[in-house]
């Protein structure tokens, strides 16, 4: 381990192989830190959270801090976070607000400065987050998705995976998996095909996609009529069926 002499870990704090805290960090006592994991200078770390391997935290980050939330109660509550993540300056996240609940960060994300990650939010892996991307409580968001910078996230709202929201988008609704969205409030503007090319995704499973997604936002039909459609019409490969799987667990309606 590498502790700056000016740093604060708690005795009882477990810190991994490799470790690194940087000038003026406070590492408090119920923290559990990974291997090779690298906390920079003037970070705060608290409450009951658990970091992976091989995670870099930058200047100014305030991890694990009491959720903004009302309702908490001072309770036990936690934050999981995986490996190989990536956390720029100032980033903030919350623990869970219900008792024994938790925020949970998946592996390989990159959240750039500013961005904030509520109480109970749930994110997959490979997911990235622009300057001052913010996300309410409960939001869940698959693999693969970007989103764009100064752009947030409204409570109990889902994002599917590969989709792509655009900067400066206010989301209030699901975000279809494979989708591109941007708008103040977003609407669907197509299939994400940047992503999906980047993915690997087959260009036959693209175009079946991209027929979904004209029949869910451009068709008119109410939206069980439309995932029947789909079901019908488009052959089924695991793209379609997550994403009308998706939708029938919406609870918000999506992005149209």
């Amino acid at each position: 381990m590498d502790i700056h002499s000016t740093a604060l870990v708690h005795p009882k704090a477990e810190l991994g192989r490799g470790v690194k805290v940087g000038p003026f960090s406070i590492i408090e006592e119920n923290v559990k830190i990974g291997d090779n994991t690298v906390i920079g200078a003037n970070c705060y770390v608290t409450g009951y959270t658990t970091i992976g391997k091989n995670c870099s935290f930058y200047t100014g980050g305030i991890i694990g801090s009491i959720p903004q939330d009302l309702k908490y109660k001072n309770k036990v509550t936690y934050l999981q976070i995986g490996d190989n993540n990536t956390f720029r300056e100032y980033v903030t996240i919350n623990p869970a607000t219900e008792e024994g609940h938790k925020t949970v960060i998946g592996d390989n994300n990159f959240l750039m400065a500013y961005c904030h990650v509520a109480h109970e939010c749930i994110l997959g892996n490979n997911i990235i987050i622009a300057n001052c991307g913010t996300l309410a409580g409960f939001v869940e968001i698959e693999d693969k998705v970007v989103v764009g910078g100064l752009s947030a996230v409204h409570q109990f709202t889902r994002v599917g995976t590969f989709a792509m929201i655009g900067g400066c988008s206010k989301i209030v609704q699901d975000v279809l998996p494979y989708s591109l969205v941007d708008g103040h409030p977003a609407k669907t503007k197509g299939l994400n095909v940047v992503g999906l090319r980047r993915g690997n995704i087959p260009s036959n499973i693209r175009n079946d996609l991209k027929k979904a997604l004209q029949v869910l936002t451009k068709s008119q039909l109410t939206t069980s009529h439309a995932v029947k459609l789909i079901q019908k019409d488009i052959k089924k490969s695991p793209e379609i069926v997550h994403l009308t799987s998706f939708i029938k667990k919406s609870k918000r309606g999506f992005c149209s």
